[in-house]
């Protein structure tokens, strides 16, 4: 394959940033197979936003040639008090995102926090001093990437989080470091940091953070990273999510409560699903409605349909029929792939964790 055809592949949706384009390039050109990792924090049952959207991205770069890694963080789920802070739940729960990411992403590779720091002075050692070259203020601004604000009282643990990511990123992404929007600040601190002690600075890919179900708040934010953090699809409000393991009836009874405003498209989750998600994985996308109300249509391109949608010639209940319909479609491999009795249990168990 081809250089450009590989960047191509990268920058394919739902990318939303390569920082930079001009590096990647150059790296491509001495590096067949690059390496590239994404973390995770243990947290729950996955959802559109974890697996699908992220592990679609993954797909595109294990296609491009790219030695991609899963980086399951089961340390820093425990400092950001996921999972009730239980460290059996976290490493139950790990099983269950490996099991899932290796379905998904046939090729990617898996590490587990734990196995990775067992021993591993030399990364103790870069902690310190990436630490010492980074001062309280600057680490408090990264904070937003573990879902906190710097409003909260925190421990002091999790002040040592991000400068932990960073150093993760050295020795686990060391060419492409990946995540949604919301890793974006500490991602630049690494190539703010990494050439101060020496150490290869990472290119960064980011990619879009999908929408909750929810209707956004009015309310003013201070930028677009901050905006994404906040209505960004979340285990933490399941009435917004859209789990994998999400019956029929289930996707149905969500998406068609879900916000979406007559010929409006700007912050439409619906939308967002057939945008990132469904034109992702098909060339076209079949409405099915009524003849009085014009019948079957096929769209083959987002834009299509988005001038379709804000003229008002697809109503918002057909769109949400069909998008339910797609995705239970789209879901429904990996929903069979759980229902192996070892899997379903582990499933379980994992929902046995959520606070009632």
């Amino acid at each position: 394959m081809d250089i450009e055809t590989k960047i191509e592949l990268i920058k394919k949706s739902p990318t939303e940033e390569i920082v930079t384009e001009e590096e990647l390039r150059e790296l491509l050109k001495i590096e067949e197979h690059p390496k590239h990792y994404i973390g995770f924090e243990i947290s729950g049952l996955l959802h559109l936003g974890t697996l699908i959207i992220c592990g679609d991205k993954i797909n595109d770069l294990i296609q491009a040639g790219i030695d991609c890694t899963v980086y399951l963080a089961d340390w820093h789920s425990f400092i950001n008090k996921k999972l009730g802070e239980k460290w059996d739940n976290i490493i139950k729960a790990s099983k269950y995102y490996e099991e899932a990411f290796k379905f998904y992403c046939p090729g990617v590779k898996i590490v587990l926090g734990s196995d990775f720091y067992y021993n591993n002075n030399e990364y103790w050692k870069d902690l310190v001093k990436f630490s010492s070259k980074v001062n309280l203020t600057r680490i408090t601004r990264c904070i937003s990437i573990m879902g906190r604000s710097e409003k909260e009282n925190l421990s002091f643990a999790q002040y040592i989080y991000p400068a932990m990511q960073a150093v993760d990123v050295k020795y686990l992404g060391q060419d492409i470091a990946h995540g949604g929007m919301d890793q974006r600040k500490v991602h630049v601190l690494c190539r703010e940091v990494f050439p101060k002690l020496g150490w290869k600075k990472p290119i960064l890919l980011h990619h879009h953070l999908i929408m909750g179900l929810g209707e956004p708040a009015k309310k003013e934010f201070k930028d677009k990273i901050e905006l994404v953090e906040a209505y960004k699809m979340s285990k933490s409000k399941p009435w917004t999510a859209i789990f994998i393991h999400d019956t029929k009836e289930e996707i149905e009874r969500k998406i068609l409560k879900a916000w979406c405003p007559e010929k409006t498209t700007e912050m439409n989750p619906i939308l967002e699903i057939v945008k990132y998600i469904i034109f992702n994985k098909r060339k076209s996308f079949e409405v099915e409605r009524e003849s009085r109300y014009g019948g079957k249509i096929t769209y083959y391109s987002y834009s299509e349909l988005e001038k379709d949608y804000i003229n008002g010639n697809l109503h918002p209940l057909d769109l949400k029929k069909n998008v339910a319909r797609i995705l239970n479609e789209i879901l429904e491999p990996i929903r069979k792939h759980f229902e192996t009795p070892s899997l379903k249990k582990i499933v379980e168990e994992i929902k046995s964790f959520e606070p009632k």
